[in-house]
């Protein structure tokens, strides 16, 4: 450590604290009440204050644009795993472990119905709905009965690989030309088998153009939340690999700069982007599904801020829709949406001039 750079020394292992005695199951390589009595993790715990921001965003942006109330019962669920976290870092008591680490199931469960559920009868939401909830009744039951974090990290990993798979199959299946059959080719064969034909040339060679150009886009935001996610964990296992080694360089600097080599801290920071970046890959999905393209549009100025979804015009037969006393296709929010404010978004879908084609038939 540099002589001129100044930092405070830690104090020797094994501090009391004001949450003594530990009875979580689990205990990370931070060591515990090193810098604070009250709390037994600072780092750990401070990290997990980006949920509840993320999260107070998250809902004020459904609110003001109009997204489905799903979205905000799955920020709601976002802040819950912070605020769990949050707590269980700062005491290390099981029941908050309990919180923490089960709120990752509920809320991808929360996203599971939000995909599974579009389109399908009331009768199989609500069927859905039912299962969704014995199932979590189940792995919570089950996982206080075992205690074995490695079922529930199994369980977590399960679920959001088969949503993320599932929610990208719905995405291809809906933007892709190919997939859905309104390339030229197909227009033509359903003209030459006598079916009927509802769309012009030049409006098909436009909707296929534009839903290419947001299938880019996505696909953008997939592979940022994806790769932030996974460089979380990885960085998380070479804090649990080489925790020792970690503990003698932190010592080595002293505070603050040892609290840049906390691998959980970035597990917190990391994973909480990606799973942000799917909660708003899913908004904008659903909008999708719904037809709106025109409507909404998806907002990222650069890789150092956070996409959000925008109203930009209302679809037809809602009218001006209200939120917190403004209309959600606010003249601020189609300023955003057709200013600069898609140039992260739209450098990374090969540098098209506009997240979405602006074309009025």
């Amino acid at each position: 450590m540099p002589s001129w750079l100044p930092s405070i020394p830690y104090p020797p292992p094994g501090q009391p604290g004001y949450w003594h005695p530990v009875t979580s199951t689990l205990q990370w390589c931070e060591e515990d009440y090193y810098a604070t009595y009250y709390s037994a993790e600072i780092v750990n715990t401070l990290t997990n204050l980006m949920f509840i921001y993320l999260a107070y965003k998250g809902v004020q942006s459904c609110r003001k644009h109009g997204h489905d109330t799903v979205f905000e019962v799955a920020y709601f669920g976002y802040f819950l795993v912070g605020f769990g976290s949050f707590m269980f870092h700062t005491t290390l008591k099981y029941p908050w472990q309990l919180v923490d680490e089960l709120n990752m199931i509920y809320t991808t469960c929360l996203m599971a119905y939000a995909s599974l559920s579009y389109s399908q009868s009331k009768k199989t939401q609500i069927y859905l709905g039912v299962f969704l909830v014995l199932f979590c009744a189940f792995i919570t039951a089950y996982y206080h009965y075992l205690q074995d974090p490695v079922f529930h990290q199994t369980v977590y990993a399960l679920l959001t690989v088969f949503i993320v798979v599932r929610s990208v199959y719905s995405m291809e299946t809906n933007l892709r030309p190919s997939l859905r059959k309104s390339e030229e080719r197909h227009r033509l064969e359903r003209e030459r088998s006598g079916l009927p034909v509802d769309i012009s040339r030049e409006q098909q060679a436009y909707e296929n153009e534009r839903d290419l150009e947001i299938l880019r886009t996505m696909w953008c935001l997939v592979a940022f939340g994806v790769s932030i996610f996974l460089g979380g964990f990885y960085i998380w296992n070479l804090d649990n690999l080489y925790c020792s080694t970690l503990i003698r360089w932190r010592r080595s600097v002293g505070m603050p700069w040892g609290f840049l080599l906390e691998g959980h801290g970035w597990w917190h920071l990391m994973t909480g982007i990606g799973a942000y970046c799917y909660i708003v890959w899913g908004i904008h999905l659903r909008h999708i599904l719904n037809g709106d393209q025109e409507h909404f549009q998806m907002v990222w100025p650069s890789i150092f801020t956070l996409p959000e979804i925008v109203r930009v015009s209302d679809p037809p037969g809602q009218g001006k829709r209200k939120a917190n006393g403004t209309i959600a296709a606010s003249g601020s929010a189609n300023g955003t949406a057709n200013g600069t404010a898609h140039g992260t978004a739209n450098r990374c879908a090969n540098g098209s001039a506009n997240g979405h084609i602006k074309k009025t038939k």
